[in-house]
């Protein structure tokens, strides 16, 4: 961090990507350009094109806004951002076509606010931290495994906790033996939901309720992820738990649970990407979740664990299910959630005493105050 303690904490607010999730990152930027304090913090937002281009983007929330009529997009400024290349050195710099490099100052902290692949999975932490550059969430092991449905699960599995019955389809296996792949999911209980490995938002998740609609499901998924995991459909209720980052050395803090409930005669069979961005009517967001007591300790509790089995840092939302019995099983969990001030994510804090603004803080403060490199 610079010496220079007489200036405001310059934060690199950093959206949009490669990945498939790009417009949803946008509006996650959006709100936190909104929300964040600038009393408190210079704010320099850099977007990252489809192409993967890193520019100087405009402060502008309202263009980043997704909304029926409107999927935001970043596009080429012109002003090129180029990142520092060595430890020490946190200066971001832009390079204007025909025009001398213009240095915009050292970057205290980045808010990396980017979803899916090329950003979320590890690849961008893993950059911030050959610069020793000080960042908002996971690092690189968290962020890649978190990415990784398959992987998360094996995590969670060795760590003892619940998770439902699985099988998992690579591009080898699919292109070698699509039959053995098809057999394996057969084996599972229908329905059965079938998504790319590594991407978000439900971005090319289909529920399949008969064999007879696997194969377009998998090929569906895979214009996504080479990468394939079919699981079993749970009976229960979809219950969400947001937690935080412990201060020090403090446990990992969680949020009160929140349920999600798609209404009947809006088109959706799940929480798909037009439920969660498009079409807010179709969808009841409860929190607190009307849970038993017991239920709903457990649900944080497992998110907690679920947190710290993958050394997360930061943030996370763990989802979950909560069956007819009482029982707990982990779905999954999101290292760089949804975080429009409608998302679940913003939404379970608010309910639970941490009003957006100041979430959107406390992540900042968590960061600065965290070591870079081994830890």
């Amino acid at each position: 961090m610079s010496s220079q303690s007489s200036r405001k904490p310059r934060v690199a607010v950093v959206f949009g990507g490669r990945s498939s999730e790009h417009a949803v990152s946008c509006a996650t930027a959006a709100g936190v350009l909104r929300a964040i304090d600038r009393d408190a913090y210079d704010v320099v937002p850099v977007g990252i094109t489809r192409e993967g281009a890193w520019v100087l983007a405009s402060d502008d929330p309202e263009a980043l806004a997704l909304t029926p009529g409107h999927t935001p997009e970043v596009t080429d400024t012109g002003a090129a951002v180029i990142l520092p290349t060595r430890v020490g050195d946190s200066t971001l710099t832009v390079h204007r076509t025909g025009q001398a490099l213009e240095a915009l100052g050292e970057v205290d902290v980045v808010f990396p606010l980017l979803h899916g692949p090329y950003g979320e999975d590890g690849t961008l932490q893993g950059m911030l931290e050959l610069a020793d550059i000080r960042y908002v969430g996971s690092g690189v092991l968290a962020s890649a495994a978190g990415m990784d449905k398959h992987y998360m699960k094996v995590v969670f599995a060795g760590a003892g906790l619940p998770v439902g019955p699985y099988t998992v389809i690579t591009d080898a296996q699919w292109r070698r033996d699509k039959a053995a792949a098809m057999d394996a999911v057969n084996a599972l209980t229908f329905p059965v939901f079938v998504k790319p490995c590594r991407a978000g938002s439900s971005m090319g998740v289909s529920k399949v309720d008969t064999p007879e609609g696997l194969e377009a499901a998998i090929e569906a998924a895979r214009e996504h992820d080479l990468k394939v995991i079919v699981e079993s459909g749970i009976v229960g209720r979809e219950i969400e738990c947001a937690v935080l980052q412990g201060r020090g050395l403090d446990a990992p803090r969680t949020s009160l649970p929140g349920e999600i409930v798609v209404e009947a005669g809006h088109g959706h069979d799940f929480y798909d990407f037009e439920a969660k961005y498009l079409d807010e009517a179709s969808v009841v967001l409860s929190c607190p979740a009307d849970l038993p007591a017991g239920a709903a300790d457990e649900v944080r509790r497992l998110a907690a664990a679920a947190f710290e089995s993958l050394a997360c840092e930061g943030l996370a939302r763990v989802d979950c299910f909560v069956t007819e019995r009482g029982e707990v099983v982990i779905n999954e969990i999101n290292t760089m959630p949804g975080f429009t001030p409608h998302s679940m994510y913003p939404r379970m804090w608010d309910a639970s005493g941490v009003a957006y603004p100041q979430l959107v803080d406390e992540l900042i403060q968590l960061a600065l105050e965290r070591p870079v490199g081994l830890r």
